[in-house]
């Protein structure tokens, strides 16, 4: 569906990734986070699989919805500015008023969000740098 530009209500691209140790390449649906145009992907199961891959690689190819393809370079970052980014990408949770207006009175940030990440937004920065330690997190350079 990405590659054929059909909206998945996410920023969903696949990630392209040589494999550590077989070197075929393996393709994974992953949601890029573009923030202040810096593209970001993290690993929400943790470091396994595709994360371990492109830690090793370096590298990967990200196809975008419409199917075109971006060539990157991938560096891991460290995991307390993965939890600066993480506390930033989140601060929009923070805006109580905007979300009541919208939601109402007894809003929620989205549970999904939530639950993926198994953090609330009141959590303290040792809490996002011990999510940010569990679940690496990827800056993704065009080559």
């Amino acid at each position: 569906m990405i590659p054929a530009g059909v909206p998945t209500g996410a920023p969903n691209v696949l990630l392209i990734v040589r494999g550590r140790r077989s070197g075929i390449e393996r393709t994974v649906p992953v949601t890029l986070l573009d923030l202040d145009g810096v593209w970001y992907v993290q690993a929400t199961y943790g470091a396994e699989g595709w994360a371990r891959n492109l830690r090793a690689a370096g590298e990967a190819i990200v196809i975008q919805p419409g199917g075109r393809r971006s060539p990157v370079h991938a560096t891991e970052v460290a995991p307390d500015d993965g939890a600066a980014i993480l506390r930033r990408v989140l601060e929009p949770f923070h805006s109580p008023r905007l979300l009541r207006r919208l939601l109402g009175p007894n809003m929620r940030p989205p549970v999904g969000l939530l639950r993926r990440y198994r953090i609330r937004v009141d959590d303290t920065p040792e809490d996002y740098l011990a999510e940010a330690a569990r679940h690496p997190l990827f800056e993704l350079r065009p080559v």
